[in-house]
């Protein structure tokens, strides 16, 4: 990866014998690996058995837990927040484990429309949840720094199953009190 970190920045007109790039391409290597480690994990492996047997059936909601991750168009990072809910059928998930299941996808190359579904399947997956519920709003370099340029724009996608989809007044307690 290295040697083609070195060709993208020789190709742009730059030199890389120049002080501040000796080491970039490794560095740069490095960053793009770790950003996109999420293709080294499976879904098993994040939630390491981290699945428990409990009696409630109300609402779990896990908000605002930051996202990184790369736009596969561009290679340009999009930035946000994502919302999870879910209604546990006999299960439930270790607190942190909703936060690396997000990791785990956010950080491979993405659209944000094909993150929110794979975050809601595999919470759906691991739970056999009732019904799961994903919003994740986000921010696209992609849009900010090329193109449009529009600093301000912010993109929200959300999926719905079960309950959450077939009833409204679950969604709209959910919509509430993410929005709290």
């Amino acid at each position: 990866m290295e040697e083609y970190f070195s060709k993208i920045i020789e190709s742009i007109g730059e030199d890389l014998t120049r002080e501040g790039l000796l080491e970039t391409p490794k560095r740069a290597a490095k960053a793009f690996k770790f950003l996109n480690n999420g293709y080294e994990k499976t879904l098993e492996e994040v939630l390491n058995g981290a699945i428990f047997t409990a009696d409630s059936e109300d609402m779990v909601i896990v908000k605002d837990i930051e996202l990184y991750s790369l736009c596969e168009y561009h290679l340009l990072p999009f930035i946000g927040k994502c919302h999870v809910g879910y209604l546990p059928k006999g299960k439930v998930l270790g607190l942190s484990k909703v936060a690396r299941v997000i990791d785990m996808y956010a950080r491979r190359l993405q659209i944000q429309e094909k993150l929110t579904k794979q975050i809601a399947d595999a919470i759906e997956t691991a739970t056999g949840a009732r019904g799961v519920a994903v919003v994740i709003e986000a921010k696209h370099l992609c849009m900010m720094m090329r193109g449009v340029e529009k600093q301000n724009s912010v993109m929200t996608t959300s999926v719905m199953t079960g309950a959450f989809r077939k009833e409204i007044s679950t969604r709209s307690e959910f919509l509430n009190l993410i929005n709290r």
